[in-house]
């Protein structure tokens, strides 16, 4: 039997660049035998962040998280899981509110407050994390490098594939006002030269989480 494999996109928009990058690593996963689940955050039922109930640090409960709503199919899903790949575009700065909930839960829950074993996830799995912004490659690799690690220690070894200075539309021109910040023309080249190697790239990423 292949691996199982989730994949959860945290952005809103369907056919763009988030969306089309986890889908690429899917993509891979499925051709190197994967099953992959799919989740899109922005159509699950109600949830919130971490509470900070402190449920989860109770021995009947450790590395689980007791709040019981949208993401809950979630994270029981990547608990059971032998890879992750998540992807979020890049809001003022930040991966999406929608990330952000997902991660707050699916690191806490792991996290011991203990010096002796910091983190309970006795089955690590491997992680792709994927972020696009219409900002350039190297604006948050700080920011990204930090997921990186937070993720390789409580979830399991973390694969960053960053996608910046993204086409944001179809027809800049069509806009209210005008977005003099961006160059349409450099943003559509770039969208059809640079884009599609990184969507080769998270195919073969994905691919290598069912390896």
């Amino acid at each position: 039997m292949g691996k199982k494999i989730i994949a959860v996109n945290a952005g809103p928009r369907m056919g763009w660049n988030t969306e089309t990058l986890i889908s690429e690593a899917s993509k891979g996963a499925e051709a190197a035998g994967a099953e992959v689940k799919r989740y899109d955050l922005f159509r699950l039922e109600k949830y919130t962040g971490c509470i900070s109930c402190f449920g989860c640090k109770k021995e009947k409960f450790k590395g689980h998280c007791i709040c019981r709503d949208g993401l809950t199919p979630v994270l029981d899903d990547i608990r059971e899981a032998d890879g992750l790949i998540i992807g979020s575009p890049n809001y003022l700065g930040e991966l999406t509110s929608s990330f952000r909930a997902l991660y707050e839960r699916l690191i806490f829950q792991n996290l011991t407050y203990n010096l002796e074993t910091p983190c309970c996830n006795d089955r690590p799995i491997p992680v792709l994390l994927i972020m696009t912004s219409n900002a350039p490659d190297t604006l948050y690799t700080g920011m990204m490098q930090n997921y990186q690690q937070t993720l390789s220690r409580f979830v399991g070894p973390t694969d960053l594939l960053i996608s910046g200075d993204t086409l944001q539309l179809k027809d800049y021109s069509k806009t209210d006002w005008p977005w003099t910040l961006f160059d349409p023309a450099a943003k559509q080249k770039r969208h059809e030269t640079v884009f599609p190697k990184e969507c080769k790239k998270a195919y073969e990423l994905g691919a290598a989480l069912a390896k």
